[in-house]
């Protein structure tokens, strides 16, 4: 069971959302409108690691120690939301979210295959860590600044948590596990290939509510996402490589065998599922 060994590790590196931030150090020069209102959408984005928490909890009652870690990922996520509606609270009252807009990106996800959402969570996870890294360095406002880079160390803490538990999983169903890694992996490396920001939140997750079945849907601006990587942030070609090679990297380690593209990733996704669908692999 990994539950009790990530609790203790993710309590001593636990920040305090009071005393670990330099509040004081604001500078309201630094600040725009434009600026905080993308603060209000990442605090809307990270609340729906409500819906989330509900749709992991679901697809995995099979297995009670991920389950349980949920509740460590479900408090640091919420707890982003909470520091960044803080930053807005004491510097920019009237951006604070309102509890029916908060609300509106809570929806239920359809049901979906865990071992693929566990992979496409942990690609989000890599993704959020830079998006945020990129943020703070476009952000001039020192407290946002140390707020942004804050919870993008969560994030890259969240992703190892992943990790570990897609290490149980390949010795738990072994090729099953790698195929479905490989699968999701191939697809999350290739974001430069499409204009679409490839992150669990602008992902389609309910068939009945389509096309508004996305987070980014739900939000006042639903554009708002594509609108600050490309012209705010300038989440460009070389961060979003940074990305690519840190999913390729870890799925090297996982997987025991290097993969300098998506292209060589993509063979070995093909090459186990023949194995999966050979008549020697299937049980007598």
């Amino acid at each position: 069971m990994l539950y009790p060994e990530l609790f203790r590790a993710f309590e001593r590196v636990r920040w305090d959302l009071d005393k670990d931030i330099d509040w004081a150090s604001f500078d309201a020069s630094q600040l725009t409108d434009e600026q905080a209102f993308t603060i209000k959408m990442n605090a809307i984005t990270e609340w729906a690691a409500l819906p989330a928490t509900e749709m992991f909890l679901r697809d995995n009652r099979h297995d009670s120690d991920f389950s349980a870690f949920m509740s460590v990922w479900f408090y640091e996520e919420q707890k982003h939301s909470l520091v960044l509606m803080e930053y807005l609270r004491r510097f920019k009252p009237e951006m604070v979210p309102s509890e029916a807009e908060l609300h509106a990106v809570r929806f239920e996800f359809d049901p979906a295959p865990a071992l693929e959402t566990l992979m496409l969570h942990f690609c989000g996870e890599i993704r959020l860590n830079h998006w945020y890294r990129c943020a703070a360095q476009w952000h001039t406002e020192p407290v946002i600044k140390q707020i942004y880079e804050t919870i993008a160390k969560d994030e890259a803490r969240h992703g190892g948590a992943y990790l570990r538990y897609m290490k149980k999983a390949l010795q738990q169903v072994g090729d099953n596990a790698r195929s479905a890694f490989a699968k999701i992996g191939v697809l999350m490396a290739s974001a430069s290939r499409t204009a679409k920001a490839l992150h669990p939140t602008n992902l389609h997750v309910n068939e009945s509510l389509y096309p508004n079945d996305t987070v980014q849907s739900r939000l006042p601006e639903p554009g708002w996402l594509e609108r600050w990587l490309d012209e705010q942030i300038r989440f460009n070609t070389d961060w979003e490589k940074k990305v690519a090679e840190r999913i390729l990297h870890n799925l090297s380690l996982l997987f025991d065998r290097p993969f300098e593209s998506v292209q060589e990733l993509n063979r070995f996704r093909k090459e186990i599922n023949r194995g999966l669908a050979s008549p020697s692999s299937q049980p007598v």
